[in-house]
């Protein structure tokens, strides 16, 4: 049994008692082949949840400073994280978003599913903010499908995405998959900006249409700048 395996049948049980956790549309998300999961991002427990709803392994990207601990805890994080599907890289300095894309295609061109949350960060309160177009790339770089999905209630059950999350109380996480998105019309129109935006904010309103955010239309990280 693969480590992805070994996770998912120790903690998929653990995780549907304590958050019981819907699951919509995950039917559209392909048996075979490559394919973008492009989401939202309100808590830290996303990347937790998402690899273990989907029937497929999911990779995508973290920090390397989640795998590069050397205490027991480091050790357990980092068998965790790789083991769910977790691809680290250092995404600091101008190098880290060409590392991201480049992985990225790496793991579509070898026919898996990567996900990727546009908006680049966590949202500082809740709302959709504007996505950053590697997700266009990315897309128009391999021919993968894009999967637009939401995260429901993760940020509920982890206010400000850090500390433990809350047990009972009523809250209940969705993950909700919608329609895939084809952008072979674009095809070779990889380095177009014009296009690049089109694809992304495409992208993002899906996302927006199936987790029910309201949307800013500025970056994140500015917005917590701010």
């Amino acid at each position: 049994m693969s480590r992805f395996l070994l996770i998912k049948a120790v903690l998929g049980p653990l995780l549907r008692l304590l958050f019981r956790p819907r699951v919509e549309g995950a039917e559209r998300i392909p048996g075979t082949g490559p394919a973008i999961l492009a989401g939202n991002h309100l808590t830290f427990i996303d990347s937790l949840i998402l690899p273990l709803v989907t029937r497929r392994q999911v990779f995508f990207i973290g920090k390397d400073e989640y795998v590069t601990g050397k205490s027991l805890k480091g050790r357990i994080m980092a068998w965790f994280f790789t083991g769910v599907g977790m691809v680290p890289v250092d995404r600091d300095g101008g190098r880290g978003g060409v590392a991201a894309l480049m992985t990225g295609r790496r793991i579509l061109e070898e026919g898996s599913l990567f996900a990727i949350y546009p908006e680049g960060t966590r949202s500082p309160d809740g709302r959709l903010y504007r996505g950053r177009t590697g997700i266009a790339r990315l897309a128009l770089m391999t021919g993968a499908p894009v999967i637009p999905f939401a995260m429901i209630g993760t940020d509920e059950v982890q206010p400000g995405g850090k500390g433990l999350p809350r047990i009972g109380g009523g809250r209940r996480i969705t993950v909700r998959f919608g329609e895939p998105l084809d952008f072979a019309r674009y095809d070779g129109m990889d380095r177009d900006r014009y296009v690049l935006r089109a694809v992304t904010d495409e992208v993002m309103s899906e996302v927006m249409q199936l987790s029910g955010q309201e949307y800013v239309d500025v970056y994140a990280t500015k917005a917590k700048a701010a």
